[in-house]
């Protein structure tokens, strides 16, 4: 056969050619961890080229290579790795200690810190665990930069205050939205008690992966009406594939009170009183109630000496197991998890018992379609006592006399005291609380195309609390043969989201994610209680056992959203970022005209790291800048403050309406406006710092405005308007680093510093002062200043107390003389009852099987007002029992002291003022934790993979000049009305625990 040879020359060519693009044509792969789970965004590089690329959502990359190339794969918080490069390539990474680009949970997503352009602060599981707290937030102390979190006291149910960089309200909500697996929670206060209870008491620490704060508008701006606050996302725990694990902990712990205060025993407290009688010429009228207080013993021999500070502590005990059991494989992973606890407060007869069961499944029903179920349970029963404002609160009884005895020589309480004696309400009345809370989610996922995706969501979160307040014939200020009072409320919440997915990279240097969607969400909550009266006896405890149905109310609120989202994050060529967001969200709590508002927010971000100058430089190895700006609401203003409102007003059994509020058709959502500037850096891959500058301003504040009578409201007096503004703002850092890695000894360190200030910008009225019994809003002033009579201290010559005048001399100057009259003194700005600096520092070594970490938390600035200082530091100007300072009266000519002259009723110093306003700076080692690892044979040989033994400790040491019960305690009878900001009254302080227990894992 005879061969064209120039056509078989050319079919050479050709295939040669054909070989060549082959060989350099593009390669396919998929990156993932070490359990085989897709890792999105992974830089790919071939070597000695500008040719690279990232993962796509599924860890899935193409790049232009061929065979035998070696590719650069690297992640932050994955050891970077060279491999050669190959079809259908799978990549595995290896998890390292490097956080720079840990994958952060977002709203309706999740992003990786290298491409954020927003401010993220998180926790992850492995900082709160087997930490002896009973509720979440209070593991979270000190581990956020921003983030202040303050139990309201030592009660073990008592409520949190969470603020996101400082306060964006004055008179509505304060608290961040919540939400747990893209479930927005239910955070109402539904207590009847007059403290408030911690609705997130429902979870469980074990069952938590992360925490991620969202706290400038670019990152909560997809939560639009309700992230003015910030946003707080907890993401429970899920199955990965591989072997299944199950671990088990436990752990059992001992409490006791942070502070207890110093009072007078009997021999002092009957020395004060006479002082304080002879001094008013009223020795024997004092004498005589003396006589009445200790009921026929001896009080001056100091026959009784009574510690009612001592009978209102106990020692507190926890009790703390859980389990969980997770798995799956590359269709289905589940995980399980139950936990127990058990607290014995350090307030007595204050209890808390508490289950929790968790259950996550996902099966991928074919490669395209996933489906998902995610379900909670809690149970919580709580043994309350009253609230602060209570005289049977436990601890106003440090009010009581020494010298009256606490019970009877029978055992019972002793009913002749000065105030009502606690004890009568311990034996005779109980305050049980029970919250159950169910959550659950279903979930649909469809890959429509390559890098498109359809997510459906159906949430519910159910709540329902019961409250039985028992009192027997012999409770305190009983009058009806006893009376029980129980309430029932249901509260529902649903939420309804459809959104789609796109995240495709383009040419090798395009990555683009976008999301949209929409959301309804409803709520409905229906409460009811009923009171009865003449009971029998004290066997019957429930409602049906009195004679009388004196009481009884209810109510309904339904309330809904409606919402429509959209982001897009684009990232060119890993350097240059920018996302932008968009909410508009439409509410049923606002009036008629003003129903619906958009939510906005833009952020860019260089990594300047990656430009050529810096690619390479070993010093500096990561720099990053950024910036946001983006507009937030503030929904939690009440459910019917525009409405106009009637109220039922029956007379001689017959129903009737009477006006109760106008509405106001224009009242809109709080609106904020914020921006944030900030830098990261990374040092010789050891060292990570981020600064940030923020500020919040927040227009249309919620006041109440004087009504003129012209409009038709009658004598109600105000309408709720939306007038006024606030500005928050300061400065955020955070440092990490790896101080000492090596393969038997690591040692790591984080700390964060916080500045802010929040001042008053506009009030309604002309700008005309808001005040309250001791704090004032004044345009230019912090929020909620402390506003008091300035005290200055005591006359030498007379032991009278004197305060500063602070009155207008006429040239304008303040006249800063003092007098010994009172009410000649003029009130003035004293003090901010919120922190302008906070910080935390927590370290953590690994020595071979030995670990060991501690936490210090910081805040300066603020200062708190003992509104019991009156009756409690007063130098016995009643029959009160007295602070151990007040020994140090004035008592003769030339005395230098700052405790007046003990004058029993002279009201000598007695009236509000700065006398009993304190410094609360402080510094606090928020938990210390010591554990132990057996060796990896002695384990396996045991059948277990891992055993670790602990011991663990919470508010272990506190160093504060704080005179009071503690610095971070808060009186807990709040309410909108009366939100007693930076107040202290017969406060518990907070619990100091120390646990022992065991982790075991199979």
């Amino acid at each position: 056969m005879k061969i064209n040879f120039k056509l078989f020359l050319g079919l050479l060519i050709a295939l040669f050619m054909q070989i060549v693009n082959a060989q350099e044509g593009s390669i396919t792969g998929k990156v993932t961890d070490s359990k085989r789970i897709p890792l999105p965004g992974v830089n790919i590089l071939v070597k000695g080229t500008k040719i690279s690329t990232q993962t796509d959502f599924d860890g899935n990359f193409k790049i232009t290579a061929k065979k035998g190339d070696i590719l650069t794969v690297s992640y932050v918080s994955f050891a970077t790795v060279h491999v050669p490069a190959s079809n259908l390539m799978t990549v595995q990474l290896v998890e390292t200690q490097n956080e720079l680009e840990a994958v952060l949970v977002v709203g309706y997503g999740t992003q990786t810190k290298k491409n954020l352009t927003d401010n993220i602060a998180r926790v992850t599981a492995k900082d709160i665990q087997q930490i002896p707290v009973s509720n979440v937030q209070n593991a979270l102390v000190g581990k956020l930069a921003g983030v202040q979190i303050t139990q309201t006291n030592g009660k073990v149910e008592g409520g949190i205050n969470v603020r996101v960089r400082g306060a964006a309200s004055i008179s509505a909500g304060t608290q961040p939205l919540y939400v747990l697996d893209g479930i927005p929670l239910i955070t109402d206060n539904e207590s009847s008690n007059g403290a408030p209870t911690n609705p997130l008491l429902t979870l469980s620490p074990n069952e938590i992966e992360s925490i991620d704060v969202l706290k400038d508008a670019s990152s909560a701006a997809i939560y639009g009406a309700r992230g003015a606050n910030g946003v707080v996302i907890i993401t429970t725990k899920k199955g990965k594939d591989g072997k299944g694990t199950f671990s088990l902990n436990f752990s059992q712990g001992v409490s006791e009170a942070t502070h207890k205060r110093k009072w007078l025993n009997s021999k002092q407290y009957v020395e004060l009183i006479r002082e304080a009688g002879t001094n008013v010429d009223d020795l024997a009228s004092v004498e005589e109630e003396l006589d009445r207080l200790a009921q026929g013993t001896d009080w001056r021999k100091g026959e009784i000496d009574t510690d009612w500070q001592d009978i209102a502590f106990q020692t507190g005990y926890t009790t703390d197991a859980d389990f969980s059991v997770s798995g799956g494989d590359d269709k289905t992973r589940y995980f399980f998890s139950g936990a127990y606890n058990n607290t014995t407060g350090i307030i007595d007869s204050n209890s808390l018992e508490r289950i929790t069961g968790r259950s996550n499944l996902s099966h991928k029903v074919s490669d395209r379609f996933t489906v998902g179920m995610n379900v909670g349970f809690s149970r919580a029963i709580i043994n309350r006592v009253q609230d602060d404002n209570s005289f049977t609160s436990p601890l106003q009884s440090v009010a009581q006399a020494p010298i009256s005895q606490a019970r009877l020589a029978d055992g019972t309480a002793n009913p002749n005291t000065e105030y009502a004696n606690y004890l009568l309400a311990k034996d005779n009345t109980f305050w049980k609380t029970i919250m159950r809370r169910l959550t659950g989610k279903v979930f649909g996922e469809l890959k429509i195309v390559k890098g498109l995706k359809f997510n459906s969501d159906f949430s519910y979160d159910y709540m329902t609390q019961t409250e039985d307040y028992w009192q027997g014939k012999n409770a305190p200020f009983m009058a009806t043969d006893g009376a029980v009072f129980a309430t029932s409320v249901n509260t529902e919440n649903y939420i309804f989201s459809n959104y789609f997915t796109y995240d495709k990279t383009f040419a090798e240097k395009h990555a683009l994610n976008l999301v949209a969607g929409m959301e309804l969400n409803k709520y409905n909550n229906r409460y009811q209680d009923v009171n009865s009266i003449y009971f029998p006896n004290d066997g019957f405890q429930t409602i049906d056992g009195g004679a009388e149905i004196n009481e009884g109310h209810g109510r309904e609120i339904d309330y809904a959203f409606v919402s429509q989202f959209g982001r897009l994050s684009y990232a060119f060529d890993g350097k240059y970022l920018f996302k932008a967001s968009i909410r508009r969200d439409g509410s049923s709590r606002f009036g008629k005209n003003e129903r619906y508002g958009v939510f906005p927010a833009l952020s860019a971000g260089w990594v300047i790291s990656q430009e050529n100058f810096l690619k390479e430089n070993p010093v500096l190895t990561y720099l990053k800048i950024k910036g946001s700006w983006g507009k937030l609401g503030n929904a939690e203003i009440g459910n019917f403050a525009s409405r106009q409102l009637y109220q039922t007003n029956p007379y001689n059994l017959k129903s009737g309406l009477t006006f109760d509020q106008p509405g106001n058709d224009n009242l809109t959502w709080e609106k904020s406006t914020q921006i944030d500037f900030g830098a990261e850096l990374g040092f010789l891959d050891k060292i990570t710092f981020e600064a940030d500058y923020y500020q919040k301003d927040t227009d249309g504040l919620l006041f109440d405005v004087p009504l003129p009578k012209s409009a038709g409201g009658g004598d109600l007096g105000t309408i709720s308007k939306n007038i006024g503004k606030i500005r928050s703002s300061g400065f955020e850092f955070t440092l990490n680093t790896k101080n000492i890695t090596t393969e038997n000894f690591t040692w790591t360190t984080s700390f964060n510093l916080t500045t802010n200030q929040s001042k008053v910008k506009s009030l309604p009225n002309n700008n005309a002062d808001v005040i309250s019994s001791y704090t004032i809003n004044r345009v230019g002033e912090n929020i909620s200043s402390f506003y008091l009579v300035e005290y200055a201290g005591v006359d030498p010559a007379n032991g009278d107390a004197l305060f500063v005048k602070n009155t207008k001399n006429a040239d304008g100057s303040i006249d800063k003389s003092t007098t010994n009259d009172y009410s000649e003194a003029q009130r003035t700005i004293l003090g901010n009852p919120f922190p302008t600096l906070m910080s935390g520092l927590t370290n953590t070594i690994l020595y071979k099987g030995v670990d060991f970490s501690f936490t210090f938390q910081g805040e300066w600035g603020a200062s708190i007002y003992n509104t019991a200082g009156i009756y409690q530091s007063t130098a016995a100007d009643y029959f009160d029992n007295q602070t151990l300072d007040q020994l140090d009266r004035w008592q003769k000519p030339g005395d230098i002291t700052n405790v007046p002259q003990a004058r029993f009723g002279g009201s000598n110093g007695t009236q509000n003022s700065s006398r009993y306003l304190g410094k609360s700076d402080f510094i606090r080692l928020r938990n210390l934790t010591l554990g132990y690892s057996l060796p990896k044979k002695t384990v396996s040989d045991m059948g277990m993979s891992n055993l670790r033994i602990y011991m663990t400790a919470v508010n272990l040491l506190t160093f504060t000049n704080y005179k009071g019960s503690d610095p971070e305690s808060r009186r807990d009878d709040i309410t909108r009305a009366n939100p007693n900001i930076g107040q202290e009254f017969y406060s518990a302080p907070p619990a100091r625990t120390i646990a022992m227990g065991v982790n075991i894992n199979f």
